[in-house]
C-alpha cells in the first residue's frame, strides 16, 4: 500500500487526460483522480463515475485537498495555468510543450523552487520501447561512439476543414511545439547540451495554417544530431538511424502504448508495451548483424517517480534543468529558421 494517497486534479480531459494520464493514475495506488476540469462535458465520469467535476480552473485550484495538478489543455494555456496552480500550492505536471519560451520555463521553475513544490514536464517518450532499446544499445557499446543520430516522427495528415486549435494559426501552435519536445528531449537525454542549433521550420501541406515540418540539427564536437517531423509523409515507418564507430542501428515503427490505451486497455494488462516483431530494429556491425528485440515500453515509471518525488523526496526523472534546455533549443530553432543562421546554444 502507498504510504500516502495524492489527490489529483486534471485540467482538461482530451487525448492526454483521457488516454495517457487517467489509465496510469487510476492503476497506481498512490494516486486518486479526485476532480477533472470540463467546462461543459462529463467525459471523466464515463471513465470513472467517482471522479468529480469542476467547471473552471479556479474551482479546481480552490480545492485545498488537491495535491497534484496535471495540465492537459491547449498549449497557450500551459504557462498561466501552471503559474496559478503553483501559486495555489499545488504540485504540477505540464503536458508538452512545457511553455512557449525558455523565459517562461525559468519563471515556472523559479516559482516552484520558491514554493517548495514539485514541477515537471510530461516527457513520457523517454519510456517508449524504441528509445529504451536505443539507450540499452548505446550503454552496451554496441554502436561505439555515435557520429550521426537521426530521429523522425512523421504523420500523414492532409489539411481538412476542422475547428481544432491544432490546425489553426494560434499562439504556441504548430508541429514543432507539438512533436518537437519529444524528439529534442530524447536527443538531449542521450547526448547532453549541443554547441549549436540549426533549423528549418515551414509549412509543406496545401492550405496549412501551421508549421507542419521541421528539421532541427544539433551540432556537437563529435557528432551530428538530427530530429525531423513532417505531417505529409504517407509512409511514416522510419524512426531512427544511428551510426557509430562500431556499427549502425536502423529502426521503424512507433511504441504501441498509445494505440493500446486508445482501445481502453489499462496498463495493468500484461504483457504491456511489447512491440510487434515487425517494428524491431536491425543492428549492423562486425560483431553482429541482425534483428534486435525491442525493450518493452512502459510509462508507469514516470508517474511513480512523480509520486516518489512528492512523498519521499526522490529526485525527479525529468528534471527542471532538462526541461529548460529543451525550451531553449526550441527557442533557438525558431530563431535559426527565421534568420537562416546557425545559432550558438
Amino acid at each position: 500500500m502507498a504510504s500516502r494517497i495524492l489527490n489529483v486534479g486534471l485540467i482538461g480531459f482530451g487525448l492526454s487526460g483521457r488516454y495517457f494520464h487517467s489509465p496510469f493514475l487510476s492503476t497506481n495506488p498512490g494516486f486518486k483522480i479526485k476532480t477533472v476540469v470540463e467546462r461543459s462535458k462529463n467525459e471523466a465520469q464515463e471513465f470513472d463515475p467517482n471522479i468529480g467535476n469542476a467547471r473552471s480552473v479556479e474551482e479546481l485550484l480552490s480545492d485545498e485537498s488537491i495535491d497534484l495538478v496535471f495540465i492537459c489543455t491547449p498549449n497557450d494555456t500551459h504557462f498561466p495555468y501552471a503559474m496559478d496552480a503553483l501559486e495555489n500550492g499545488k504540485h504540477v505536471v505540464i503536458e508538452k510543450p512545457f511553455s512557449a519560451t525558455e523565459e517562461e520555463a525559468r519563471q515556472l521553475v523559479a516559482l516552484a523552487e520558491q514554493k517548495g513544490l514539485i514541477l515537471t514536464a510530461y516527457q513520457n517518450r523517454r519510456w517508449d520501447s524504441d528509445f529504451l532499446t536505443i539507450k540499452k544499445l548505446i550503454a552496451e557499446d554496441k554502436l561505439g561512439d555515435i557520429v550521426e543520430y537521426e530521429c523522425r516522427y512523421d504523420r500523414f495528415r492532409p489539411v481538412v476543414p476542422t475547428e481544432s486549435w491544432k490546425e489553426k494559426s494560434v499562439p504556441v501552435g504548430g508541429n514543432l511545439y507539438n512533436l518537437g519536445p519529444h524528439l529534442i528531449d530524447q536527443a538531449l537525454v542521450l547526448f547532453g547540451e549541443p554547441l549549436t542549433v540549426t533549423a528549418e521550420i515551414r509549412s509543406v501541406r496545401p492550405n496549412s495554417e501551421i508549421d507542419d515540418y521541421f528539421d532541427v540539427r544539433l551540432g556537437y564536437a563529435d557528432k551530428l544530431v538530427i530530429v525531423k517531423s513532417s505531417l505529409m509523409v504517407y509512409e511514416n515507418f522510419l524512426r531512427y538511424n544511428l551510426h557509430g564507430t562500431k556499427g549502425s542501428f536502423i529502426k521503424g515503427g512507433l511504441d504501441p502504448q498509445e494505440e493500446t490505451l486508445r482501445k481502453n486497455i489499462l496498463p495493468t494488462e500484461k504483457p504491456w508495451g511489447v512491440e510487434p516483431e515487425n517494428r524491431w530494429g536491425k543492428l549492423y556491425s562486425e560483431d553482429f548483424t541482425g534483428i534486435i528485440e525491442s525493450e518493452a515500453g512502459d510509462y508507469a515509471p514516470f508517474y511513480q517517480n512523480v509520486y516518489d518525488a512528492i512523498v519521499n523526496g526522490a529526485g525527479l526523472a525529468v528534471k527542471p534543468a532538462e526541461i529548460i534546455r529543451t525550451t531553449r533549443v526550441i527557442d533557438l530553432a525558431f530563431q535559426s529558421s527565421r534568420e537562416k543562421q546557425v545559432m550558438t546554444y
